[in-house]
Order: C-alpha cells, then structure tokens, then sequence
C-alpha cells in the first residue's frame, strides 16, 4: 500500500492544500490542519481557554453548503490567508494577527448572510486543533473503497467530499474498516487506527456547486448496512510522511 494524496485543511470548512510531505508530530494533526475556525456568536468558544466543541458551533459544510465554493490559501511562512469568493470578491490577512483575524471573520460573516449567528468570531489558538473529534487525528481513506461505492451507485462521488488527510491505495475495498485498534507505519510514522468514520450529511455538498446534491449516508447504509468511510488514526511517533510512501499494517505482535 502507498500514499496517494495528502491534504490539511487550514480553515475548518473551507477548502484542502494538496501536499507532497510534511510531518507529524506525536499526538498531534497534520501542520496547519483545521488551525483556523469560524466560531458562530452564540458558540460558547473561549480562545483564553480553547475546549473541543462540535462542529455546529462552527461555520461547517453541515450547515452552509456555500462555503464549498471558497477557495482558500494560506501561506504559512508569512501567516497570509486568502479566501476567494465566486463572484470575485476576495480577502487576504495576516490571519496570526488579531486584527487580520477580526478583518476575515466579518469578510466570512458577510458572506455567511442570514447563517451567520450573531457576531461571528474567527479564531487561531496555537495548538489547538478545530477538529471534529475531541483529540487530534489523521484521517485516512482507502481509494478501492471510494471506487467501489461509486462504482456500486453508478455515480461519482468526489473524494472532496469526504475531506480526508491521507488517501492511500493498494488495500482490498473496506478492509480498512477492520483496522480499528491496530498500527501502522505510514512514511516515518507509526500511527494507531482509533474508529472508523461515520459520515455526515458535509457529503451530501457537491464541491464543485456547493448544492446538496447526493446523500452518501444513506448511500452508504443501502449498500453496506453502515454509513462509514474512511478511518481516524492517532500519532504515536512523529515523522516525516510524502507522496509514494508505504503504508503497512502491523501485525498484533508487532505492536
């Protein structure tokens, strides 16, 4: 098995930056993975004392499908943030700094319209992770299984979808499911697969219109009595991870 695409998600919600390599530190997510957030006004966040919260607290596809059609940027070296609309309108902030933060977060509430709640407030904590689980984690999907779900439906469903961090290939279809309490080595890390994902309606977005046009979860409970697709993993020891690296599970006494 090898590593086909990796991708991190700068701005929970918006879009993915295609990676070569980067690296992983223990207990930690991918660099810059989901680091930036749209706390809704009437989302109990406190950045002086960041907690893990669910994502409806949070500008999410869940509920505002339009915020597929951003297109997203961020330039780590510089903190600069770039958000791009359809219609041409566009911002770009030092999103590090107080003052670029508030400039995109009422950029992003105007966008929002009516489904901002309040006053929205766009966030950085360094070190704390907007994810939508309540510890840092590496999400991974298995290629042959997206294929067959689209080959099963006899319709595309775009791996944009399903905002994964790995996609890796070489695995029969679903035997990732299995996985769950076993390691792996991926590139010059060792990983622990702790749940499979359960998919929520986020898919039903299609990235490219940003209408719900497809209904993966229950695509996904005709076809194979779950509505799961993809795994999370923890990092128990950093390293380096790249395009075309391996991807091997350990076996019990190995771990």
């Amino acid at each position: 098995m090898r590593v086909d695409r990796l991708y991190r998600y700068p701005v929970k919600g918006l879009s993915a930056e295609a990676l070569a390599e980067t690296h992983v530190d223990a207990g930690g997510a991918l660099p810059w993975d989901r680091a930036f957030a749209l706390a809704q006004g009437n989302a109990p966040f406190d950045p002086s004392q960041p907690q893990w919260l669910p994502k409806t607290n949070f500008m999410c596809l869940r509920q505002n499908a339009r915020i597929a059609l951003l297109k997203s940027s961020f330039d780590e070296r510089r903190g600069r943030l770039t958000i791009l609309a359809p219609d041409g309108r566009a911002i770009e902030e030092n999103a590090l700094w107080p003052e670029g933060r508030a400039r995109i977060g009422a950029w992003l509430a105007a966008y929002l319209g009516e489904e901002a709640h309040g006053a929205p407030r766009f966030h950085h904590v360094p070190g704390h992770v907007f994810g939508d689980q309540r510890s840092p984690v590496i999400s991974l999907i298995n290629e042959s299984s997206r294929a067959d779900l689209e080959r099963r439906m006899g319709a595309r469903r775009h791996r944009r979808r399903f905002r994964a961090n790995l996609w890796f290939s070489g695995a029969p279809a679903w035997a990732e499911l299995e996985w769950v309490g076993r390691e792996l080595i991926v590139g010059g890390a060792r990983l622990r697969v702790t749940q499979r994902i359960t998919r929520c309606p986020a898919t039903e977005v299609n990235p490219d219109t940003g209408e719900r046009d497809a209904d993966p979860v229950r695509e996904l409970y005709s076809l194979y009595g779950h509505s799961d697709l993809g795994i999370h993993a923890t990092v128990i020891e950093g390293g380096n991870i790249a395009l075309g690296d391996g991807v091997e599970v350990l076996a019990p006494d190995e771990q």
